[in-house]
């Protein structure tokens, strides 16, 4: 039995490492009015708002005692933020180990429109997918948001 605790610690710790996509971290979507759709989403659905649109709060299954967050953002239709994409949405994806992610990704010639930019809540870095639309990855530091405190949608 112990023999096995230690193997399934091993794959788990190994899991960890591999480069991949391990949830959504963000759902960011153009619209006419950023303030009304808050509002709107806020008294219809019960999201709580910020600034930003609304931080939603999950358990991480691998660690449960974790809070996670994915973020709600509308964003204004003349936002530049989603370039070069023409899409009207964009996903930010939670992933593990960016930095072999990226070089994954180049090998594959997928295009990585910017460096790994590092904040205090994690890494972040903008790719096109084949079908052109812009993704965001996000390697999150989700401690930082918990300490923040705030307004969140659980």
């Amino acid at each position: 039995m112990k023999e096995n605790n230690n193997s399934e610690t091993q794959q788990f710790h190994e899991d960890e490492l591999q480069p991949k996509v391990t949830g959504i971290g963000g759902i960011f979507f153009f619209c006419e009015d950023t303030q009304k759709t808050k509002d709107w989403y806020s008294e219809n659905l019960g999201l709580q708002t910020n600034q930003w649109g609304s931080s939603i709060e999950f358990r991480n299954a691998h660690r449960p005692d974790e809070i996670n967050y994915l973020q709600w953002s509308p964003f204004e239709k003349d936002s530049p933020y989603f370039s070069p994409s023409k899409k009207e949405f964009m996903i930010n994806y939670r992933v593990q180990n960016i930095e072999a992610l990226v070089e994954k990704l180049k090998a594959n010639n997928v295009t990585v429109l910017d460096t790994i930019q590092t904040f205090d809540y994690g890494k972040f870095v903008h790719i096109m997918d084949h079908e052109d639309n812009k993704i965001e990855l996000w390697e999150p530091v989700d401690a930082v948001f918990t300490k923040m405190g705030g307004k969140t949608t659980k």
